[in-house]
């Protein structure tokens, strides 16, 4: 199939495939011009160990986590500061543990709060299991520490593992803060089980109290905070900019990886319905695609797997030809995703920066209209996605 054909695959309801974008021009190093819109992509920043998360503040500086376990603030030039102090010391960095997502508090303004996630190292009893937690504090008026830290959450159990730890934070439009949260990898069972924590999406308020509207809020048995269960390893939410729904993406297996709108008391069916298949052999997991009372996805990708992180909505008319399109980076897949939306079906997709070879691990819209994406490496990047000259 040729690029040209490859470029744009109309889908409702079917799988991604993967489509070819153009990788830049030999006279324009760094520039990328794929679908109906033409852009350069900047560096503004490199020097990140495993860059994870990415919130603009209000004067237009971010605040950046690096996964071994530092926050850092950088300019609007790129200047990237020394480590904040006042992080918590009981994060566990190792494999895909450490600092992950953060968000700041809607009345940032006023209280300057900000809520960090984390991988979690057991104690006491606990020693050697982990689990993901979330850290609420207040960034300092000098931006070079936080204070009056403390763990608002925690996904319990906590269990020996080092993989699937969910970590994105966003709030809705009420002001609760939604958390992701993966099934650990070896507890991929206990995704379905309301007892517990594991491969669920929970929403709270900022004190980590479960907001009277919740689901399961009357069910003694359940978890606190839950909002929706049956996930893998949610590592990308946003909020609708029309509906205010929370949108997710996940990980699936070997393929399998999905986009889903996760509602209120929805089960999303991980490990009993899946469009993946186990690693190696590739043989099938639970009872096939589909089982009532379990929740479709809005989308997903065949193998081989993107591996998607970080989300966001397009609203800037910056790039009219992208208002209103849904990105989605890929670490595995090493590009940028473009969904083209009609509603909540998914009718295009582009994929952009092939042949970069860069894992994305966030994505972000800025204040000023632009895109920026992390780049996951021991020299990770913030690259800046903005119209050519």
């Amino acid at each position: 199939m040729s690029r040209f054909l490859r470029r744009w695959v109309g889908l409702i309801w079917l799988p991604l495939v993967a489509c070819g974008g153009s990788s830049g021009s030999g006279s324009n190093p760094g520039t990328d011009t794929a679908g109906a819109a033409s852009f350069q992509v900047v560096t503004l920043a490199s020097g990140l160990e495993n860059p994870w998360g990415l919130a603009f503040l209000p004067d237009g500086r971010m605040l950046v986590t690096e996964r071994a376990g530092r926050l850092r603030v950088v300019n609007a030039q790129g200047l990237v500061s020394a480590p904040l102090s006042g992080l918590p010391d009981t994060m566990d960095v190792a494999g895909q543990g450490g600092l992950l997502g953060l968000a700041l508090d809607p009345a940032f303004g006023t209280n300057r709060r900000v809520y960090l996630s984390f991988a979690e190292r057991g104690q006491g009893l606990e020693s050697g299991l982990n689990s993901t937690a979330v850290w609420r504090a207040e960034l300092s008026t000098d931006g070079t520490r936080l204070l009056n830290g403390q763990v608002i959450f925690r996904q319990l159990p906590k269990v020996d593992s080092s993989g699937h730890f969910g970590g994105r934070l966003v709030f809705d439009r009420t002001g609760a803060l939604f958390v992701t949260l993966g099934d650990r990898q070896s507890e991929r069972d206990q995704a379905q089980n309301k007892a517990n924590h594991l491969g669920k999406v929970v929403r709270i308020l900022t004190d980590g109290s479960t907001p009277a509207d919740n689901p399961w809020v009357a069910d003694g048995a359940a978890a606190s905070g839950l909002w929706s269960l049956g996930h893998r390893n949610v590592q990308g939410a946003a909020i609708h900019p029309v509906t205010g729904e929370l949108w997710t993406h996940e990980h699936g297996p070997q393929g399998g990886d999905e986009v889903n709108i996760t509602r209120k008391g929805r089960n999303y069916g991980w490990p009993v319905i899946t469009y993946g298949c186990e690693y190696v052999t590739c043989s099938s997991i639970g009872d096939g695609t589909t089982r009532a009372g379990m929740e479709q996805p809005v989308t997903w990708w065949p193998r081989p797997s993107t591996a998607p992180s970080g989300m966001a909505f397009y609203t800037s008319d910056k790039f009219p030809a992208w208002t209103g399109s849904l990105f989605v980076g890929a670490l595995a897949g090493q590009t940028l995703w473009r969904l083209s939306l009609s509603g909540d079906q998914v009718v295009a997709t582009e994929s952009l920066l092939e042949g970069r070879g860069q894992r994305i691990r966030d994505v972000v819209q800025g204040p000023d209209g632009w895109l920026y994406l992390l780049t996951d490496s021991s020299d990770g990047q913030i690259l800046r996605l903005q119209s050519r000259p």
